[in-house]
């Protein structure tokens, strides 16, 4: 099976979104499963997995109506309020019945508090997600918030996590540590999880898998690649190339591994990581 991990959808008629300005161009504009779905079918995908994109309940509801409606999205990642946990309890009571959704994801880096991850409240939240099994994808773009990794797995050992697009390495500036150091150290909390996704937008304007190859083997390094899964970052991906393109390089990052961790990475880990 074939699954892109990480996608998203937004309709700005529908739902308002903070972060999505005009400065951002060609993604200033509505976002919907018609779109997507021819450049799933070229790319051979089988399923998806929808991420939010605003820390707002209606964001929650939208992807999964959308996964209602398509058979290609095997699970959404929704929003609950975190720092409120009394209030993620009763909303999760609800939202559990849904099979869709698998877990939660904060936009944490629009936080002002560079900190806002470790906060005692959102400590309690997590541990409200984690009783109810759902997992918690970690918008840790570098140098913020990866350090913090650590610390979560400690305070909520039973909470399985995923790293975004590996914390958006240094890339364009060819940087390296201290993001090594950070990303190995989250790696060995064994419930920790990372995204080779949105590499793309990290890279320099004529990127190819040879400036990502890097940042993608030290990542199977110190994860492995059964705890490594595929993302597009669609539609975000736009800003520094396509779907295809995408595709493809993430495929090319990947030759000379073994049958089982390209399956692993390009699928069976999302499988099992979202229950799909």
């Amino acid at each position: 099976m074939r699954v892109d991990a990480h996608q998203h959808f937004w309709n700005l008629e529908k739902l308002s979104y903070p972060w999505l300005i005009p400065a951002y161009g060609p993604i200033f504009r509505t976002f919907e499963a018609p779109e997507l779905e021819p450049q799933l079918r070229s790319a051979g995908m089988d399923k998806t997995v929808i991420v939010q994109a605003a820390n707002a309940f209606e964001d929650t509801d939208y992807m999964l109506k959308t996964a209602e409606a398509y058979e290609w999205v095997g699970g959404v990642v929704g929003w609950v309020p975190l720092d409120r946990p009394d209030e993620v309890f009763r909303k999760l009571e609800l939202y559990a019945k849904n099979p869709y959704l698998k877990g939660v994801r904060h936009l944490i880096h629009e936080e002002s508090d560079p900190d806002w991850v470790i906060r005692p409240e959102v400590i309690e939240g997590l541990k409200v997600l984690a009783q109810f099994n759902m997992s918690f994808d970690v918008v840790a773009v570098f140098p913020n918030h990866l350090k913090h990794i650590p610390t979560l797995a400690e305070k909520v050992p039973n909470l399985r996590m995923v790293i975004d697009h590996l914390a958006k390495p240094p890339i364009k500036d060819r940087g390296w540590e201290p993001w090594a150091g950070q990303l190995a150290a989250a790696a060995a909390s064994p419930n920790v999880y990372a995204k080779i996704s949105g590499l793309n937008t990290a890279a320099s304007e004529n990127w190819s898998a040879a400036e990502l190859q890097r940042y993608t083997d030290y990542a199977i390094e110190v994860f492995g690649a059964s705890r490594l899964m595929f993302g597009s970052d669609w539609p975000v991906a736009i800003l520094n190339g396509d779907y295809a393109s995408v595709w493809r390089e993430t495929n090319a990052l990947l030759e000379g591994r073994t049958r089982e961790e390209i399956d692993a990475i390009l699928g069976g880990t999302a499988v099992e990581f979202y229950r799909l």
